[in-house]
């Protein structure tokens, strides 16, 4: 008797990396432009350094124009900052500050985890409870893995790992690359917001990379099903 086949994951979706942020009116008012012309599943803010009274406003200027628009809102780092903001959750930058923030994130809120430099900080971080682990992004000197050695990442975790991967991508040849190789989501920052054509044509581009990478992991499965 064959076997049925396998159906195919879910189109990954994109997670916008805000630019760092001071004065949060620009960013509120061209948001909503720009999370109509693609599918972004959550927006990353991250905050400039302040006292926290400002990076609560700051937070409360961001969320409901996030929100409404169907997309999660997190903060980068500042947990204590999260639930007085009304945002979705945090991302956390590394297995230690994981652990500390799960107490006051869940079971409400996600958290998220990244600078994971080895599979086995990844697997604990998982196993801990972190909703996503993201791979790619550069440590603290601005270095980062080459694309090959995320790619292997994501391959490996998305073929193992319940809790969904993301690659951060910083060209669209990466975005592509990474949701060919399974990503969940795919990070983009810089590579939206420095693009002289503007944001909201940047953000449809690497829509369509993780459209066409998308399609090439599809196509694959179904090459193996059929040998």
């Amino acid at each position: 008797m064959a076997s049925k086949p396998v159906p195919p994951p879910p189109m990954p979706r994109l997670y916008l990396a805000t630019p760092v942020v001071e004065d949060p009116s620009a960013l509120a008012a061209n948001l909503p432009t720009l999370l109509e012309k693609a599918d972004v599943a959550a927006v990353l803010v991250r905050l400039a350094t302040t006292d926290q009274r400002t990076m609560i406003t700051r937070i409360k200027a961001l969320a409901p124009v996030i929100q409404t628009n169907g997309a999660a809102m997190l903060v980068e780092g500042n947990v204590e900052l999260v639930a007085r903001g009304g945002a979705d959750g945090a991302h956390l930058p590394g297995l230690a500050p994981l652990q500390d923030a799960l107490p006051s994130l869940k079971p409400d809120r996600i958290a998220g985890c990244g600078g994971l430099s080895t599979r086995h900080n990844a697997m604990a971080a998982g196993e801990a409870g972190a909703d996503y682990v993201l791979f790619g992004e550069p440590d603290p000197n601005g270095q980062r893995p080459s694309a090959d050695a995320i790619v292997e990442r994501l391959q490996w975790w998305a073929e193992l790992f319940e809790p969904p991967c993301v690659g951060f991508a910083t060209t669209l040849d990466e975005a592509r690359e990474f949701a060919a190789a399974g990503a969940d989501f795919v990070l983009v920052g810089d590579i939206i917001w420095n693009d002289a054509r503007g944001a909201a044509a940047a953000l449809m581009d690497a829509e369509k990379a993780i459209q066409q990478g998308y399609a090439t992991l599809v196509s694959g499965q179904s090459k193996v099903e059929q040998e």
